[in-house]
């Protein structure tokens, strides 16, 4: 029998209308424009502003163009996940409201968090249903708010996070093009240094946890750093040396859009050349789970069919890993 392998046939993406510049942020904190683009590489990020508009407007909005691009069905679509950490609310899944909101009416759904890496993780997860044979057509979204989880006094994390999403569209392929390889990480121990404590089980919102603004995002910069830059730059090379690639063999670096630094590192140890470097971090900052289906939306017309791409991701928790994919058309 061929061996079925999980490949990308469509991409679509959502960038909310309403931009925070560098400039903008120079009223709000103590910080500059200069000291932002230096340190992360960022000069604007996209804010979604209106009453009651969430996670799952912009996933829907990604997976309505998708679908558009692709000429789809959306009844055709049998699994619907939803990579986030900002999901519209507790208990009620957001991607089974996106799924139904775009027509995928005989689709189940699902959200995965995994922080920065959560559309990582899904890219395994939609692999699996792919390859097993039973499904044909799953559709994996990468969505965050996280100007909802931002405290706008905090200097060292307002200035890093965006919203954002992007949608891929998996379906089986015969060629061996598609997912080829993951290599998969986690230490619990990284959840004291990035984390918006209050919220889940352990620190139910009350007014102690918001007088103490425990439900903002809190980042121990340096720590965060380090463990990005080693552990994003470890996989990528772990993931050539696995697959007996040299640099000249990758067409592409998919690194999580956190820290322009960050990526620069991860290139850096694998010996790629900048031209080969997604890079769209300095128009949108972090979007967390949209970095990773922003990055490849945006560079999709510059994808060429064979083209090797290694994808590389590190987030809270800590949660990191790298995906190596041969793409599978030619826009």
């Amino acid at each position: 029998m061929t061996k079925i392998t999980a490949a990308i046939t469509a991409m679509g993406k959502y960038l909310p209308e309403d931009v925070l510049t560098n400039k903008m942020l120079e009223e709000m904190v103590d910080t500059n424009d200069e000291w932002i683009t230096t340190r992360t590489g960022i000069k604007e990020r996209r804010i979604l502003k209106g009453e009651g508009l969430g996670t799952s407007y912009m996933a829907i909005k990604a997976a309505e163009e998708l679908i558009q691009k692709k000429n789809l069905d959306p009844t055709e679509i049998e699994l619907v996940l939803v990579a986030t950490a900002t999901p519209d609310m507790q208990a009620a899944a957001t991607a089974a409201y996106v799924a139904t909101e775009i027509g995928a009416i005989n689709a189940f759904g699902f959200d995965l968090e995994a922080a920065c890496s959560s559309f990582l993780y899904g890219m395994s997860v939609a692999s699996r249903y792919i390859e097993s044979g039973k499904y044909k057509k799953v559709l994996l979204i990468g969505a965050d708010k996280c100007s909802s989880m931002i405290d706008y006094t905090d200097r060292a994390t307002c200035i890093i996070f965006g919203d954002g999403a992007g949608a891929a569209l998996f379906e089986p392929n015969e060629e061996g093009l598609g997912v080829q390889d993951e290599y998969l990480r986690s230490d619990g121990a990284g959840r004291e240094f990035l984390r918006a404590k209050a919220g889940g089980s352990c620190y139910p919102y009350n007014k102690d946890t918001f007088d103490k603004r425990e439900h903002y995002v809190y980042q121990e910069g340096k720590t965060v750093f380090k463990n990005a830059v080693f552990n994003m730059a470890d996989v990528a090379e772990k993931m050539l040396t696995r697959n007996n690639l040299t640099k000249d063999d990758v067409a592409w670096l998919a690194a999580h859009q956190a820290n322009k630094r960050i990526i620069e590192a991860t290139a850096n140890r694998i010996k790629l050349d900048s031209s080969k470097v997604m890079m769209n971090i300095q128009n949108y900052g972090n979007t967390t789970s949209a970095t990773l289906p922003l990055l490849i939306a945006d560079y999709e017309k510059q994808l060429k069919k064979g083209d090797k791409i290694i994808f590389a991701a590190f987030g809270g928790g800590f949660t990191w890993g790298s995906i190596y994919l041969t793409w599978a058309y030619n826009s």
